[in-house]
């Protein structure tokens, strides 16, 4: 069974780009994309990712709303925060609603993001 992975992020050009760097790069599969963590919700009911990637701004629900929900329905998915904004709160605020990892969009896709994704994988 493949590694699925959920995007979840407003920007469609990040969905796009991020699904992109993906599917070229590693052999998991993107099982879907969501735009706002209400939808995110959802879409891991629905579809039973092993990974969400979330961006924290969003509308409708933020990254760090739709992680503690996401971790009440489904506590054995893993999640790692992908956005602009990082600091120490939001790290401490991050792993309080059940994020491994918060990722700047501003740091290498290979290099963070993916590290992050392969570090779920193997655990």
């Amino acid at each position: 069974m493949p590694f699925k992975i959920l995007i979840v992020d407003d920007s469609s050009s990040v969905r796009q780009l991020v699904r992109l760097f993906i599917q070229h790069h590693t052999d998991w599969q993107v099982c879907g994309e969501a735009e706002n963590g209400q939808v995110a919700v959802k879409k891991v009911t629905e579809l039973k990712p092993h990974a969400v990637i979330l961006d924290l701004s969003m509308p409708v629900m933020n990254g760090l709303e739709a992680a503690r929900e996401i971790t009440r329905i489904a506590p054995e998915v893993q999640m790692v925060m992908y956005t602009m904004h990082t600091s120490e709160q939001l790290r401490k605020d991050a792993e309080a609603a059940g994020i491994k990892d918060v990722v700047s969009k501003s740091d290498s896709i290979e290099d963070h993001l993916l590290a992050a994704l392969r570090s779920f994988q193997a655990a």
